[in-house]
């Protein structure tokens, strides 16, 4: 039983990037923030906006690193040094598209599935096992439609999608911040 000591969401920073479907991870550590008032601040050292505090009665370090998707895991990687975080106590939270908007799926390691920040995530740490909360995106359906897809917005029943699952999956952040992931896939696995 691993507690989370550190959760990343990933995007690109700018407001040209806010609402497009790469930037789901920052949705969703932007609303996890809002509920329990943890405020972001510029950390010149992380590359990013960090913010600490209590999550359900265990000390987490909210992530969004500021280096766009490619160079996420300079971020994650000074931050996790910096705390002496394990890969095992990080969650990643990204954008998948591989999962239809409004899945979300939670999983440990495996592999980086195109997605460059998750690719240099794996890179910086050295290792695939960290935990990942997917947010489904969809996929447009042909490959080399991938990168301009993922840097436009959601269509809004796409977006509704998306809210949703982000809803249910935190919902369940307390079971994943406290280590009992395993519960918190079966509520997230089986709606």
């Amino acid at each position: 039983m691993t507690q989370i000591r550190l959760i990343v969401g990933l995007g690109n920073p700018g407001r040209e990037y806010e609402t497009t479907r790469h930037n789901v991870g920052f949705w969703w550590v932007d609303e996890l923030a809002g509920r329990e008032n943890f405020n972001f601040r510029t950390e010149a050292k992380f590359h990013g906006l960090a913010a600490r505090g209590q999550l359900h009665g265990h000390e987490v370090a909210l992530l969004k690193p500021q280096t766009f998707m490619n160079l996420s895991g300079r971020a994650v990687g000074a931050l996790a040094q910096f705390y002496k975080i394990l890969p095992s106590e990080i969650l990643v939270v990204h954008d998948e598209l591989d999962l239809q908007p409004g899945i979300a799926r939670l999983k440990m390691g495996g592999g980086h599935g195109g997605h460059n920040g998750l690719k240099d995530i794996i890179a910086q740490l050295g290792t695939k096992d960290f935990w990942r909360l997917r947010l489904g995106i969809g996929h447009p359906g042909d490959r080399a439609e991938v990168v301009n897809y993922v840097l436009n917005d959601p269509r809004r029943e796409e977006r509704e999608l998306i809210e949703e699952a982000m809803q249910h999956s935190l919902h369940v952040a307390p079971l994943i911040v406290e280590g009992k992931q395993e519960a918190a896939m079966l509520r997230l696995h089986t709606k």
